[in-house]
């Protein structure tokens, strides 16, 4: 198991929430707007990144306290890490391992964290940003290293569009050191995307195509994948660049492809509830890869609720394959009955939550 004991602090509408006595299975059981799903952004945001909302920080403190929030875990082998904001400086994020302060990035070091949120039923119907970001995360559980590459690659990424953009030509010698910079993180980056999405195939191809549509996953590269290639790409696509005032080359304009098994159709162009089961497959299929030295959780908001009975035995039966701890929200217990004896349970209401 990953997480031992939980507390929030002044997170959104949980002034001081406590949830101790984790186990396999997790369950926060309430009406809706009672604060559920606040626990499980709190949990997302124990993983480097923006959390499964992508809120800012600035947001997140409750309405009536100070203007800080906290968020705290402790791990079942004794280590404690948790991430916040001070009240006086309500956009730097915190974070803290053993007590001690830590950069963001240091947090995929301890957990490995994916989600599935109703937010994420529009993923395949929107821009490539947000596949990326998906992509991103998916990478990040399993190559904790990831997070500072790709820190690296949006540093050097946003200063050559800076240099690009100014009205006066920019240094050439300046502009080959940067590019170095971009080319080397931005090679680290995508190559770590090949190799999530084909361990991820491979996984998905040994799943049976029924009860959760499966889904055929293709990785298409935004430019080289080799650091020297990419570095010679986006010094020969200077002027053009320059024009567009954007760099139009590099894994910052990569695509995840995603075809639904046996109809050889788009995952744009299926029907919400075949997107909705591919989403599923690609979400537990990653579980399935999660190693067992460093603690996994898998948060599923409303998940269970909105699939059928054969459906939902299905996804407790890949659950508990997996070696994830698992966190899942709904509105009332009956569709967890299957599991309900072996998890602890949470009735969350106006921001408390008491054991079941």
């Amino acid at each position: 198991m990953a997480l031992a004991r939980i507390t929030l602090t002044d997170f959104r509408n949980h002034r001081a929430t406590r949830l101790d006595g984790a186990a396999q299975f997790n369950l926060l059981v309430g009406d809706n707007g009672a604060g559920k799903t606040n626990v499980l952004e709190a949990l997302s945001l124990l993983a480097p990144g923006r959390g499964l909302r992508r809120a800012a920080l600035v947001d997140i403190p409750a309405n009536h306290g100070a203007g800080g929030f906290a968020v705290g875990a402790e791990l079942t082998g004794g280590v404690q890490i948790g991430t916040g904001a001070r009240a006086d400086k309500p956009a730097r994020r915190v974070v803290q391992v053993n007590g001690a302060e830590a950069p963001a990035v240091r947090l995929g070091e301890w957990l490995s964290i994916g989600w599935l949120t109703p937010a994420m039923d529009r993923l395949f119907a929107e821009g490539a940003g947000a596949r990326r970001r998906f992509l991103d995360r998916l990478v990040l559980a399993l190559e904790p290293g990831h997070a500072r590459n790709a820190a690296k690659l949006e540093g050097a990424l946003r200063e050559r569009n800076r240099l690009l953009g100014e009205q006066q030509e920019p240094d050439p010698q300046w502009l080959d050191a940067l590019e170095l910079q971009l080319a080397e993180a931005g090679a680290a980056v995508a190559q770590a995307r090949v190799r999530l999405v084909a361990r991820l195939a491979d996984a998905l191809d040994a799943l049976p195509e029924a009860p959760f549509a499966r889904p055929v996953l293709q990785y298409q590269s935004g430019g080289p994948l080799e650091a020297g290639e990419l570095a010679a790409e986006l010094s020969l696509t200077r002027r053009r660049d320059r024009a567009a005032q954007r760099t139009l080359t590099g894994p910052h304009r990569d695509e995840l492809g995603v075809m639904m098994a046996g109809k050889d159709q788009p995952a744009a162009e299926c029907s919400t509830g075949e997107q909705k089961a591919m989403l599923i497959a690609i979400t537990l299929a990653h579980a399935g890869l999660l190693s067992p030295d460093r603690p996994g959780l898998l948060l599923l908001d409303e998940v269970a609720a909105h699939l059928d009975p054969l459906r939902r035995a299905a996804l407790f039966e890949r659950l508990h394959q997996g070696s994830a701890q698992v966190w899942l929200t709904g509105t009332e217990l009956p569709p967890f009955a299957a599991i309900a004896g072996e998890a602890a349970i949470w009735r969350v209401s106006d921001g408390l939550a008491e054991r079941v």
